[in-house]
């Protein structure tokens, strides 16, 4: 069984990289949970997959029976599963936000982090004259000005 599974991790893990590289936004979320698949499809199959064989062990006994699954992996592969579903809800919820303020799902057209370009600058006549302003008086050596 786990010859059949390890391709098909790869597989996944795959997919979920070539739908994350591309340039929409809810690719980018399902290849993200297809990746998170992946690896929990690794760790489960790594705690060995045994059918009929609870990981229980007798009274009396210090080892079981029979050759058994490792429950740590299974606990921490139901772990890993709400997890990712919650950081699925999360990022579905910011890609439709980033979809109702910029109008598009398109990575590559949401600029709003990036710099504007500069406007040229316009010369301006210069002020009418006032009164004259002097600067403030610098403290004396040696002394700091009062905060």
């Amino acid at each position: 069984m786990e010859t059949l599974l390890a391709p098909l991790a790869g597989l996944m893990a795959a997919a979920g990289v070539w739908l994350m590289l591309s340039g929409h936004m809810l690719r980018v979320v399902f290849g993200i949970a297809l990746l998170g698949s992946a690896a929990n499809l690794v760790v489960f199959v790594g705690g060995r997959l045994t059918e009929g064989a609870a990981p229980l062990i007798a009274p009396g006994a210090a080892l079981p029976d029979a050759a058994t699954a490792n429950p740590l992996p299974q606990a921490l592969v139901l772990t890993a599963i709400v997890i990712g579903f919650g950081f699925a809800a999360f990022a579905l919820s910011l890609a439709v936000a980033a979809h109702r303020r910029l109008g598009t799902v398109d990575t590559e057209a949401m600029q709003v982090a990036e710099a504007a370009p500069a406007a040229p600058r316009q010369h301006t006549a210069a002020p009418a004259a006032g009164p004259a302003v002097e600067p403030p008086a610098a403290p004396p050596p040696g002394r700091e000005a009062a905060a």
